[in-house]
């Protein structure tokens, strides 16, 4: 299972972290709402995407703007070192425009 966000691939959606790994990438939270449509709360980017998830600092925003179910998407970066996951996050960010979070 797979969702698009922009022009990249990520897998999920994930109701929770336990289908995360540890490994390095790009994570979306996203917000299910009716009709399976989804809305994106935050991006991110991390060298240990489930750890940095499930410790994030910003799950009060994601709580406060969600208006459905919170679930979670990662689109994996072996080969991207930190500066190559930040310019993902960035265009999302740019093309999305999510509540949660800036750069």
């Amino acid at each position: 299972m797979s969702i698009r966000i922009g022009k990249y691939e990520f897998e999920g959606t994930y109701r929770d972290t336990a289908s995360l790994e540890d490994r390095s990438g790009v994570y979306a939270i996203l917000d299910q709402r009716e009709n399976n449509r989804y809305g994106l709360l935050d991006v991110g980017e991390s060298s240990n995407v489930k750890t940095r998830v499930e410790t994030h600092d910003r799950k009060d925003c994601w709580e406060r703007n969600k208006k459905g179910t919170i679930h979670y998407a990662v689109h994996y970066t072996p080969g991207l070192q930190q500066a190559g996951r930040m310019a993902i996050e960035q265009e999302i960010r740019d093309q999305y425009n999510p509540p949660c979070g800036e750069r």
